[in-house]
């Protein structure tokens, strides 16, 4: 169990209680009786802490009653992120990538099993998306999320699949090939996994020892961007996060194959 009163002082068992069931949504754990279960109270008790949590802002009710972090949270998160230098060095980049390609650009980062978009520059055509800066997404579910996965073993892919997609256990197996393929071109193609009529074309970001710091996409209309298309804003995705990691302190040892 996460959570037990006897970690907090007497009188702020409560706080302790409700701030568990922040970390335990952030975790994966999204049900009133997991939530329930995570911090060992009944589940009447639970859906009270859940209640003034949803009621301030920290959590948010998604489909099916489950629950998601709320908008407080993840705007303390961006102001967090934005402290970093990672902002500042990405921000022309991506505006070149704007410019050129003309649609769509974000910057992504990881967060547990979610990535946090910390930047989203619009393009010249109008186009209306779920995503917005700071929000929380699943890691399997996005480009921008699955490129920063890249490096991990299969049996994590698997398990952020399994989170991401709970009602499609039969697709894990494609879903890992075409991982597999993604991985061997560092560039992750969302074909309307995420919301039907959008395509998205992301690649990692790399610190100066080689990890996955974050993930640059260009996304649009599945209309206005088939998979030739696709295949051609790869290389502009590719390179940019490639100056973006240099930046960083990363030197490819060699070229990433098309």
């Amino acid at each position: 169990m996460a959570y037990s009163d006897k970690d907090w002082p007497q009188g702020t068992q409560t706080l302790g209680r409700g701030l568990s069931i922040i970390l335990a949504v952030k975790a994966g754990v999204d049900t009133l009786s997991e939530l329930a279960l995570e911090i060992g109270c009944t589940r009447s008790t639970t859906q009270r802490l859940t209640a003034a949590l949803l009621q301030q802002g920290w959590l948010r009710l998604k489909s099916m009653g489950r629950y998601g972090l709320g908008e407080k949270l993840t705007t303390l998160t961006t102001q967090a992120q934005a402290a970093t230098p990672l902002l500042g060095l990405a921000a022309p980049l991506l505006q070149n990538l704007n410019d050129t390609t003309g649609r769509m650009v974000h910057l992504g980062v990881r967060s547990d099993s979610a990535v946090i978009y910390l930047m989203r520059l619009d393009g010249r055509a109008p186009l209306t998306i779920r995503n917005r800066t700071g929000q929380h997404l699943p890691l399997a579910r996005t480009g921008a999320g699955r490129a920063l996965i890249l490096d991990e073993t299969e049996s994590d892919w698997a398990r952020l699949y399994r989170t991401s997609y709970r009602h499609m256990p039969a697709g894990l197996s494609s879903w890992i090939n075409r991982m597999r393929f993604y991985r061997s071109t560092d560039c992750v193609f969302d074909l309307e996994d995420d919301e039907i009529g959008i395509h998205c074309v992301a690649s990692p970001v790399r610190d100066a020892t080689g990890c996955i710091v974050a993930s640059i996409s260009v996304t649009g209309r599945a209309s206005d961007m088939p998979l030739l298309r696709m295949k051609a804003l790869a290389p502009q995705v590719r390179q940019t996060a490639s100056l973006l990691s240099a930046k960083l302190g990363w030197h490819e040892l060699s070229d990433v194959a098309d």
